[in-house]
């Protein structure tokens, strides 16, 4: 009991109240009247405690205004703050998984919820979940094995996957397409292939190829592929597997090739495309006619058709200057010839993006700029999806637990969409969110449930953020 609860509680004895007996919930401290009476069945003296109000430390007792219910004793707390906010992220997705996973969609989702809060291994869910307020009344069996067949069940059957897929694209107009990897040894896994990774290593790996809709900040898809597919041909087949006409693609140079930019054409798919650096459109002579700025940078631009898409030349000033800096360094240190300078100086601090769209360059740049985010989401992915290391034992049970830990990222993005909203990235993330509502708790005792104090910060979060969880 903190020193001021003591002082208080000190001073009204002093005044002559008697049976005065304080309780702490979370962080908050309730005020209660104790006496005893006779009790005929028990044939002895028992306690009773009638509530009066809520310590504050500022303002001394707060009297409720609700009326009296006698012998309180709180039979639980659950964490409320946080799985209110969970809660509320899923709920457009509660149905979609009730129809499409009728029998295992409770334990689907009890994991997905779980595992936003980053990595939690089968043997910890349980744990987690039951610490956890839950307004569904859901009654999902938790256990590792449970999980494990769960998951398996869910990785058989793509065809619901691909329901709730179709149902999240609808979403949205500007939509992200990218590649990452996840490696595996398991003997298990057919699925995963021999392929080259970033840093050159010939390893079994498993593609996973994500969407993402920049217009509402979520994940709309995930698709495993064999490790040895190429970027390219992957991006054909989820293409097609996704329904994207009359979208807009915005992808990173990777994808670039004369074929992409005609595949994409006759699906009827926008597309903001960056061109490699040695590609031959840098030859295009493109004037600089218009400038804007970018977080500080002067950005100059040119615009050119080129049958029947256009390209978009865009230098940025300051990294010109620095681009320029290290190849002369590189010249005095003997490591590039002066052919090779002259051409490279002609790319300094330039890129070329190629789209069928006729908008403002502007428009086109801050577009592509939006994929940055889509790495930093993979590295979340990822991270969920490694907590289930020892239960990818085969092709099934993989393709459950991607889906699954898709799940977990449609939450996390949907949390920090709101804070983007609000501009408030920069001193919040959406763990950081989830630990600040965790302070707010709900205390049951058989029928009744009463909400802990809601802390002053994390009340001001709620109204700004929208979540609306704390009743008025």
């Amino acid at each position: 009991m903190e020193e001021w609860v003591k002082t208080w509680l000190v001073k009204q004895r002093n005044k002559g109240e008697k049976g005065i007996e304080i309780k702490r919930f979370g962080k908050s401290y309730y005020v209660y009247r104790s006496t005893t009476y006779w009790d005929k069945e028990l044939k002895k003296r028992r306690k009773k405690s009638i509530y009066i109000g809520r310590l504050d430390i500022e303002k001394g007792l707060i009297k409720s205004s609700k009326k009296v219910i006698s012998n309180f004793r709180p039979r639980s707390i659950k964490q409320y703050g946080n799985a209110a906010i969970l809660h509320s992220v899923l709920g457009d997705l509660q149905s979609l998984l009730k129809n499409e996973f009728e029998d295992v969609w409770q334990e689907l989702y009890a994991l997905s919820l779980v595992r936003v809060f980053g990595y939690v291994p089968l043997k910890r869910v349980r744990s987690i979940w039951e610490k956890l307020y839950d307004p569904l009344k859901l009654n999902p069996s938790l256990s590792p094995g449970t999980l494990s067949k769960v998951l398996k069940t869910v990785g058989t059957d793509s065809e619901a996957q691909n329901a709730i897929f179709e149902e999240l694209s609808h979403t949205g107009n500007q939509f992200v397409y990218d590649l990452s990897v996840v490696f595996t040894r398991s003997e298990g896994i057919n699925f995963a292939e021999l392929g080259y990774n970033k840093d050159k290593f010939y390893i079994p790996q498993i593609n996973l190829a994500l969407f993402y809709s920049v217009d509402k900040g979520l994940p709309t898809m995930i698709r495993a592929l064999p490790g040895s597919v190429r970027d390219i041909t992957s991006l054909y087949n989820s293409v097609r597997d996704a329904n994207m006409e009359g979208k807009i693609l915005i992808l990173d140079r990777g994808f670039f090739s004369m074929k992409t930019i005609d595949f994409l054409l006759d699906k009827s798919v926008a597309f903001v495309l960056p061109a490699k650096r040695n590609s031959k459109l840098y030859k295009t002579r493109i004037h600089l006619t218009r400038h804007f700025f970018y977080r500080d940078r002067l950005i100059k631009l040119g615009k050119k058709k080129l049958g029947r898409y256009f390209l978009y030349l865009f230098e940025d000033t300051t990294l010109k200057v620095e681009e320029e800096k290290t190849l002369y360094k590189r010249i005095d240190e003997e490591k590039i010839s002066n052919n090779e300078l002259k051409n490279m100086l002609n790319h300094a601090g330039r890129i070329i993006i190629t789209s069928d769209l006729d908008l403002e360059g502007e428009e086109i740049f801050l577009m592509y700029k939006q994929r940055g985010g889509v790495e930093k989401l993979f590295d979340m992915y990822k991270n969920i999806l490694y907590a289930d290391k020892m239960y990818l034992l085969d092709d099934e049970s993989i393709f459950g637990h991607i889906f699954a830990s898709f799940i977990s990222l449609y939450a996390y993005c949907k949390i920090e969409f709101a804070i983007k909203k609000k501009n408030l990235l920069h001193k919040l993330s959406p763990l950081d969110v989830l630990e600040e509502f965790a302070k707010v708790y709900m205390i049951k005792d058989g029928e009744r449930e009463i909400i802990s104090e809601v802390p002053k910060k994390v009340a001001e979060l709620d109204r700004v953020l929208g979540f609306n969880v704390f009743p008025k």
